[in-house]
């Protein structure tokens, strides 16, 4: 099936080079480290990105590109990545930061990227937020001042199969069964905060929900990537925790079987078959405990069957938690946190970003947040307000994945590149040859 609305970066492998693959567990279980990490790489004016990375200057993207390169995972998503219908700024990014050794940090090579149009500041023409006016970042399809602004990126040393992406870009909220709408507290209809021309446009995604699958070794998985609208900035409508809580629900929904309504970009419905393969990246806004979001939406994913919770921790977490206010009467654990928000009045460090595994097929080996206690000479990369890097911190989890192996797509090899069909939205990109990835190194 054409997926016109993405963007494969395959370049060619070179076939005697004398650097290590990923390591693997055994011959039929691969070992393979997943990392997400919300990057705040998003500017302000569209454009803005292309121009910072256009060389290797840029002090935030070398800070984000050596935070990337020090974790050295195989498959990692980058969260607030402004996109571009071209894939400049993911080659740019590749080729002056991640491919290039930062302070002293091991140059990282990703042959295969996937990036996709998302909703942020897409006019929908509608009044969305009730204003009494159309137009501006809070009645776009998704909060955003320009197309594109906060997108997203995959980079993997592993192929991606272009072919098999789906995306969620367009799906309506109102066909969500049970779906959590907006209310309109002055009148006395449930659920009427939108009107139900409004209705037949609004979507549910704030960026897009992509299933990108990967071929690790033979064995297909499903990287499921999203970034779920922040849960605040509401008012008794609570229109953005219950987007929020829905967008969650969809992967929820999307890896147990209770997907028969989902139909994505290209008209294919329903979700993944039981026992598949997958990784939920992303960040997801919601803590289980603290913060803003609507009650039990994280938990609608982490409470999943076929959903393997890793925990992640760091002792940077714990550190940070000793800023006090808003975190001396969080409920969650503090070594569990992903970012470091404002503390006084709200809503403290949280937990939001998440790599999540199928419980079916992978073993947990390791886990971690990205987060150096003060005296590490590394934590110059995440520091204090104002950030140097971003108020998130990397996750990652190195897994074995074991079970059936499908029968994987056709693997573009280095001499078969896959074009997916350009659209207005999305043209094929592709970048010079590079190197296989480098073996991993302690962080």
């Amino acid at each position: 099936m054409s997926r016109t609305r993405s963007i494969l970066l395959t370049v060619a492998l070179c076939a005697t080079s004398t650097l290590a693959a990923p390591a693997l567990a055994r011959a039929d279980e691969p070992e393979v480290t997943f990392a997400t990490f919300n990057a705040s790489l998003n500017r302000n004016a569209e454009g803005q990105l292309l121009a910072d990375l256009s060389t290797g200057d840029n002090e935030q993207a070398r800070n984000a590109a050596e935070t990337i390169q020090r974790a050295n995972p195989d498959i990692v998503l980058v969260n607030e990545f402004d996109y571009d219908a071209d894939g400049e700024a993911v080659r740019l990014f590749a080729e002056n930061y991640l491919a290039v050794g930062q302070n002293g940090a091991d140059p990282i090579e990703f042959p295969y990227s996937w990036t996709g149009p998302v909703n942020t500041g897409v006019p929908s023409g509608h009044d969305l937020n009730n204003d009494g006016t159309v137009g501006g970042p809070d009645d776009a399809f998704g909060f955003g001042t320009f197309p594109g602004q906060y997108g997203l990126v995959v980079y993997s040393k592993y192929p991606i199969l272009a072919d098999d992406v789906r995306t969620f870009q367009n799906f309506l909220w109102g066909d969500m069964p049970g779906a959590l709408l907006p209310d309109n507290p002055d009148t006395a209809e449930p659920a009427d905060w939108f009107s139900a021309e409004e209705l037949k446009a609004v979507r549910l995604s704030s960026k897009t929900h992509a299933d990108v699958p990967v071929n690790v070794d033979g064995t297909i998985v499903h990287v499921l990537v999203a970034h779920p609208t922040p849960p605040s900035f509401d008012g008794p409508e609570r229109r953005n925790k219950l987007r929020n809580h829905d967008e969650i629900r969809l992967w929820a929904d999307y890896v147990s079987d209770d997907a028969d309504y989902l139909y994505d970009d290209d008209g294919a419905t329903g979700g993944l078959p039981a026992g598949s393969s997958f990784v939920v990246l992303g960040d997801y806004n919601s803590d289980p405990n603290d913060g803003d979001s609507e009650p039990g939406a994280i938990q609608q994913l982490l409470d999943a069957p076929a959903v393997l919770d890793p925990k992640p921790t760091s002792e940077g977490a714990v550190e940070a938690a000793e800023q006090g206010g808003a975190n001396d009467s969080h409920l969650s654990e503090a070594r569990f946190d992903t970012a470091d928000f404002g503390d006084d009045p709200a809503p403290g460090n949280l937990r939001v970003d998440y790599v999540l595994l199928s419980s079916a097929t992978m073993t947990v080996k390791d886990a971690g947040v990205w987060w150096p206690v003060s005296s590490d000479p590394l934590s110059r990369l995440t520091g204090t307000y104002p950030f140097p890097t971003s108020d998130h911190r990397l996750v990652w989890v190195t897994a074995t994945i074991a079970g059936e192996k499908p029968t994987p797509s056709p693997t573009p090899t280095p001499s078969e590149s896959p074009s997916p069909t350009p659209s207005p939205s999305a043209k094929p990109t592709a970048t010079p040859p590079v190197k296989p990835g480098l073996p991993k190194t302690g962080a």
